[in-house]
């Protein structure tokens, strides 16, 4: 069984599937207290299910862009069970993931994630020929910017900010297709889902080397705390 983790944003999730199949999925609001939250949550999952940690087969972690502070804890965490327990784990883009919902559809998939400062984060996926393609690596820009890149039919998922759906919906209304906002909730499960399909190919990520999504540093505030970036 696989467990996967994200604490991209202030909607962490959790998810224990088999073979990739969702078994239980917890998703739950979290006002900057992923440190405190987090493993209870994971034992409520597992004892819920009548799963125990020594039955895990792999985790699967969210990596960013998102909370700082989010990221560090969910990354620690599921480095440290891997670690514990010997197990693979895979660490996957939480604009990947957003964008994986909507893979059925065809269409170019434009994630996009507030990061605060006028830039959103975002990349570029399809569905092309069963192949799934990452068309533009994670990268930060403007909302001006991404409405000059679009030249056909896209998507557009993640956490759209409102000031974003409404340009898109008044100048690119042929172009851009926004689901509503609860279409857009990001699940655990397909995180797992997206997971499995590397765990089963044996692809696995270094167990040291696996970083959090940095695309630029936190912002250091009064107090010297971390605030939202893309991470």
């Amino acid at each position: 069984m696989e467990l996967a983790i994200d604490t991209s944003s202030a909607m962490p999730s959790i998810a224990l599937a088999d073979f990739g199949v969702p078994v239980r999925e917890l998703t739950w609001r979290s006002d900057s207290n992923h440190t405190v939250e987090l493993m209870p949550a994971v034992v409520r999952l597992l004892e819920s299910s009548s799963v125990r940690f020594g039955k895990l087969t792999g985790i699967v972690v969210a990596l960013g862009p998102g909370s700082f502070n989010g990221l560090r804890v969910g990354v620690s965490a599921a480095k440290a069970l891997a670690f514990s327990i010997g197990l693979p784990i895979v660490g996957l883009s939480t604009l990947e993931v957003e964008a994986w919902p909507f893979a059925f559809t065809g269409l170019p998939l434009r994630p996009v994630h507030d990061v605060g400062r006028g830039e959103l984060a975002v990349a570029l996926f399809q569905l092309q020929h069963g192949d799934w393609r990452r068309l533009e690596v994670e990268h930060l820009t403007t909302p001006e910017e991404i409405m000059e890149s679009v030249t056909g039919l896209t998507l557009f998922c993640g956490e759209v900010p409102d000031g974003l759906r409404t340009e898109l919906n008044a100048r690119l209304p042929a172009e851009a297709v926004v689901p509503g906002k609860n279409a857009l909730l990001r699940r655990a499960a397909f995180l797992a889902e997206l997971g499995w399909k590397r765990l089963q190919s044996g692809d696995s990520d270094n167990l040291a080397s696996l970083q959090p999504l940095y695309l630029r540093h936190p912002h250091i505030g009064t107090g010297n705390t971390p605030a939202a970036c893309s991470g």
